[in-house]
């Protein structure tokens, strides 16, 4: 039986070299349903870069209004430049049955379960600090200074991993997408993804007599 289901917010943090961004990919990948909001910021677009794609770009005067007006389910200050989620783009999306993926660290994933407490947060963890830092030092891209700071900000969000609902080690890549693939397919099973499920099918009973 063909059913519609409500869309299934699922918030995904990781320290930096854990493999996020692979395994969300290949999540993406399966699974045609997610999609991802487009934020607004206030830098100025890169080359290639097409307003309303990548990002919505608006001045600091416009993003100022629009957290005032409680528009933003999150932001942040980045080198001087703000990003925030459109709240009301988010909960058109789940409305319309998508699943809508968040990327985002730990300070973006806490101010979200504020506004999205219906979320499924999900942390993925390295398997050590040596196995994160042969990761960080593999990439080829880090200096030392770099380096120490990936490995300080990872222990301060290992740290909170608490928060989350979901912790997934990525010590086996398979594995590890095994787990978050079990985790989006069981979240969108639960009854506030599905409302009223059981009274269409209740509605067969009457439709038999």
């Amino acid at each position: 039986m063909a059913r519609k289901r409500s869309g299934l917010l699922l918030v995904i943090s990781a320290p930096s070299g854990t493999g996020k961004s692979t395994l969300i990919r290949r999540l993406c990948a399966e699974f045609p349903r997610p999609a991802f909001s487009v934020s607004y910021t206030t830098r100025a677009p890169r080359t290639g870069e097409v307003n309303g794609r990548e990002y919505h770009f608006i001045s600091q005067k416009n993003f100022a209004s629009l957290r005032e007006q409680g528009v933003l389910a999150e932001w942040a200050e980045v080198h001087g430049q703000h990003y925030g989620t459109p709240r009301p783009a988010v909960l058109d999306m789940l409305a319309q049955g998508r699943d809508v993926f968040f990327d985002i660290d730990v300070q973006g994933a806490r101010q979200l379960r504020e506004a999205f407490p219906q979320g499924a947060f999900v942390f993925l963890l390295p398997p050590s600090r040596p196995a994160l830092e042969a990761r960080l030092r593999g990439r080829g891209t880090e200096d030392p200074g770099t380096l120490a700071r990936r490995l300080g900000n990872a222990r301060m969000e290992i740290e909170q991993a608490d928060f989350f609902d979901f912790l997934i080690v990525n010590d086996d890549l398979e594995q590890a997408y095994q787990e978050l693939r079990t985790v989006y397919l069981a979240e969108g099973l639960r009854s506030r993804c599905n409302p009223h499920l059981n009274k269409t099918i209740l509605a067969t009973w009457d439709e038999n007599g």
